[in-house]
This record gives C-alpha cells, sequence and structure tokens, in this order.
C-alpha cells in the first residue's frame, strides 16, 4: 500500500483530530499502469486532439468557447450548492431580474470572470501557472455570493474540514494552516516539473487530487480545483482553447469521485485516481464534440425551416444569424444590430416563435426578452440544478 501522506495530530481547545498532509508529488513508488491504462491514455490524448479541432467545425468559434465557458461555471458551481441554471445566467448577463437566484447566477459570473482573467494572464501576459496566479484567479471566483467573507485569494490561517460539525467527526480534515504555504509551494514545484517532467494528462489528475487535498482555501477550493485542470492544459498547449471542462462527469458521478479522492488517501490508489479521471477526460471530450456537431444540425435545419416558411425568409434568416451569436435578446438589441426597422425585426422573431425557435422568457409587457430555445436545450443538457 503506498503511502500519500502522514495523518498530522492537533487539537483544538479539548478536542483533538488528525490532519492529513500530503506527500509531494510526484507519487513513490511510480504508477503501475497495466497495458489497459495505456490504451485508455491514448484514447483520452486522441479525444482532446479531436476536441482541439472542433472550432474547426463552427462557423464562428468563439461563440461555442463563450457558452461553453458559461455551461461549465454553471455546472462547477452547481457541485459546490448553488442552484442556477445555464438560461438563469445568460438572463442574468442580459440584465434581466431573477428574484431570489440573483445570488447564485453572481456566483457563477465570478466563476467566468476568474476563468477568463487567468487565461488572459497566461496567453497574453506570459504569466506561469502558479501560486500567485491561483491566488489572483481565487479572489476573483469569490468576489461576490456567499464566498466573498471567506478569504477571497488569501490561503488559510484557520482550520477547514469536509463533512460532519467539526473536526473531530469530519469526513476530511486537511493539513492544518501553517502547513498550507508548503504544500502548495511543492505543488507550484510539480506543476513546474520540479523533481521531475511529468506528462499532461497525467499531470492534471496528480495536481487535481493534491489540491483537493491540500484545500488551501476556506471556501472555493472545489471550483478552483476544477478550473486549475483546464488553466493547465492551456497553460501546457494541449489545448488551444479552454474546452475540456469535467463537471458534468464528476456531478453525473459525484459518489465515486468523492470515493477515489479519499482511497488516494487512504491507500494510495493513484490508479484508480487516474482511471476514473482520464476516463472522464475521453467522455467529456466526445460529448464536447458531439455538442458542436449537434449545434451545427441545428443551425442548419432551422436555417431551412425559415426558407421553407415564406414569410420574408431574407429577414427572418438574419435575425436567425443574431441569435446564433446571442441566443437571448430583446426585439430592439436585435434591431441594433441589424440594418432593418423595429417592425420588421419584430415581424421576423413572430415568424421564429411560430417555427418553433424562439420563446418568449421573461412575461413582461416590455422590453421582453426571446430566447433561441432549441439552442439553449442543447447548450443546458445536464445543467439543470
Amino acid at each position: 500500500m503506498r503511502k500519500t501522506g502522514i495523518l498530522s495530530s492537533q487539537s483544538v481547545g479539548a478536542g483533538r483530530f488528525r490532519a492529513f498532509v500530503p506527500h509531494p508529488l510526484p507519487p513513490r513508488p511510480k504508477l503501475k499502469l497495466t497495458a489497459d491504462d495505456y490504451d485508455l491514455v491514448e484514447r483520452a490524448n486522441r479525444a482532446l486532439g479531436r476536441l482541439d479541432g472542433v472550432t474547426t467545425l463552427l462557423p464562428d468559434p468563439s461563440l461555442f468557447i463563450y457558452f461553453y465557458v458559461r455551461r461549465e461555471a454553471v455546472l462547477s458551481s452547481q457541485i459546490e450548492g448553488t442552484q442556477s441554471s445555464m438560461s438563469e445566467l445568460l438572463l442574468f448577463e442580459s440584465d434581466a431580474r431573477l428574484g431570489g437566484q440573483r445570488d447564485d447566477v453572481e456566483e457563477v459570473s465570478c466563476y467566468i470572470k476568474a476563468m477568463n482573467y487567468a487565461l488572459h494572464r497566461i496567453r497574453e501576459d506570459g504569466f506561469p501557472l502558479s501560486l500567485r496566479l491561483i491566488r489572483e484567479a481565487h479572489s476573483l471566483l469569490l468576489a461576490k455570493g456567499r464566498g466573498q467573507q471567506r478569504g477571497p485569494g488569501e490561503f488559510r490561517r484557520s482550520q477547514n474540514w469536509i463533512g460532519g460539525t467539526r473536526p473531530g467527526n469530519a469526513v476530511y480534515v486537511p493539513p492544518p494552516p501553517d502547513l498550507v504555504v508548503d504544500c502548495m509551494g511543492a505543488l507550484e514545484k510539480f506543476l513546474h516539473d520540479d523533481p521531475v517532467r511529468t506528462p499532461v494528462l497525467a499531470k492534471a489528475g496528480l495536481m487535481h487530487v493534491q489540491f483537493e487535498s491540500i484545500h488551501p482555501f476556506l471556501d472555493g477550493n472545489g471550483r478552483m480545483g476544477r478550473l486549475l485542470i483546464t488553466l493547465l492544459l492551456c497553460a501546457e498547449d494541449v489545448l488551444r482553447e479552454p474546452l475540456l471542462y469535467l463537471s458534468l462527469f464528476f456531478k453525473q458521478n459525484r459518489d465515486e469521485y468523492y470515493r477515489r479522492l479519499q482511497a488516494v488517501r487512504d491507500s494510495g490508489d493513484w490508479e484508480g485516481w487516474m482511471r476514473f479521471f482520464l476516463t472522464g477526460v475521453y467522455e467529456t471530450a466526445q460529448q464536447a464534440v458531439a455538442m458542436s456537431r449537434a449545434i451545427l444540425r441545428l443551425f442548419d435545419q432551422d436555417r431551412r425551416k425559415i426558407e421553407a416558411a415564406g414569410k420574408a425568409p431574407g429577414s427572418a434568416l438574419q435575425v436567425h444569424q443574431v441569435f446564433q451569436r446571442h441566443p437571448i435578446l430583446t426585439i430592439r438589441e436585435a434591431t441594433d444590430v441589424l440594418p432593418m426597422t423595429f417592425p420588421t425585426v419584430a415581424a421576423a422573431v413572430r415568424t421564429m416563435q411560430e417555427l418553433g425557435m424562439l420563446k418568449e422568457m421573461t412575461g413582461r409587457q416590455r422590453r421582453r426578452l426571446f430566447g433561441y430555445a432549441p439552442y439553449l436545450a442543447i447548450l443546458g443538457e445536464g445543467t439543470e440544478p
């Protein structure tokens, strides 16, 4: 049985507990991979290659990336307990009123800001994936919502735990606060291939477990840990765009996800975790490619429906193109970007409603928002709270 850390005896008041302090990566002894494991690595790498080329299939790759990032933000936040959906996020960004869901949607919006900021720092500023960047992204992640009083951007200075009411009866207790910086410093070295170079997919899988085991922040560790997978793949140029997100896979396999994390700590089962992780990479990449193709089929089918309807198809086709770029809009917003009058755009919107493409989403009489319903259904698949 491989040891992946030590249990450090700690006390709080009159209570005692044991905190897990992970050994630095990479695992020792090395991972023992079978022929089937190597085949899984190869399939995951091929799937990533197809995913990296998916943007060449789309007429406007930036749109797919824009919405796919938002899909991940919703899913990752749902794992932490938020109840916002993809449509609610897009409505929030369209400045619609969301009532009691506003705080949840703001948290999701912060995830997007953190993602975009970190990617900009890596791609445009040439900044390494480092502790500084992790803290900066975390400060944006917790800028609003329930975590804004929980030390955004600061490594914790107090003990945290997972499950239970106190460390003594917790399911898992991360390292004591005075060891967090040392543990994270060792993780940073591993990310920079010190002491040895590690293949990127293996590095991503090992890093995720280590980050979650350290749990360096008082809040937002789950979201930050999942975000780091994508950031690492982009920083290492495995992906040109941030298109791999494992949150749906983790959400659908939540019990096994937590069980695999704990098995690494309890018995050193890195091999079991890596098989689970690589399966997630493979399946998630396949799903993203399938989603992009489904979007292309939808756009083509709806274009043909509009042409066959015979109701000013030229105007409706132009409005259709606008809704491909912005799936939730008011008639005025569509008019502002088209060389058409308000009544012409309104007529095209009615045509698209009759064809089952657009749906009014607010129930208001003024400044009504129309959503491209089938498109939103594809984007939101699996994101229902």
